[in-house]
């Protein structure tokens, strides 16, 4: 008799043992946040171009230097504002005269941005060249169309040869 009385007990401890065990429900949240700021980014293609005038040119008195001649530039921006495409020749004594070195784009304006569509004078004051008024990611590539006028203006060294005649252009991209 003391057998049975053993053989429950034994059928509770191993109910007990392979029950499974209660887990208490906890959970959590956890915030995470990106503190993203306007970012723009530039790239500088074409580092220099040579415009070399022609017999035609001296004709018409100016040089060009347009579309893959030109100067190529790559910008983007996470703005949602867009951005500005700035240029400028802020050399001390150019040696070109700034009335004379003229520029244009023919890349379009991103969304309901600008361009700077005509030839105009560069100044030694930012300019801008091209815009932008929605984000622009991945890269777009702005060309910078050359032109130098007055030809005449620029004389050769005695002796023959060429003579060189040098300005730098400074781009500069801002968020907007």
């Amino acid at each position: 008799m003391r057998r049975l009385s053993l053989f429950p007990a034994v059928l509770l401890t191993l109910a007990l043992a392979t029950a499974p065990t209660a887990m208490a429900a906890t959970s959590g949240t956890a915030t995470v946040t990106l503190a993203a700021s306007a970012q723009v980014m530039i790239q500088i293609l074409d580092a220099a171009v040579t415009l070399t005038p022609a017999a035609a040119d001296y004709d018409v008195d100016y040089v060009e230097a347009t579309g893959v001649a030109g100067l190529d530039v790559r910008v983007k921006t996470n703005s949602s504002g867009g951005m500005m495409l700035k240029v400028k020749c802020a050399d001390a004594a150019p040696q070109i005269a700034l009335a004379d070195l003229l520029i244009k784009t023919p890349t379009a304006p991103g969304g309901a941005g600008t361009s700077m569509s005509l030839y105009t004078s560069v100044s030694a004051a930012d300019q801008d060249l091209w815009t932008t008024t929605t984000t622009q990611n991945p890269w777009q590539t702005v060309t910078t169309d050359i032109r130098i006028q007055n030809l005449s203006g620029y004389p050769d060294a005695a002796g023959g040869g060429t003579t060189a005649y040098t300005n730098t252009l400074t781009y500069t991209v801002v968020a907007q």
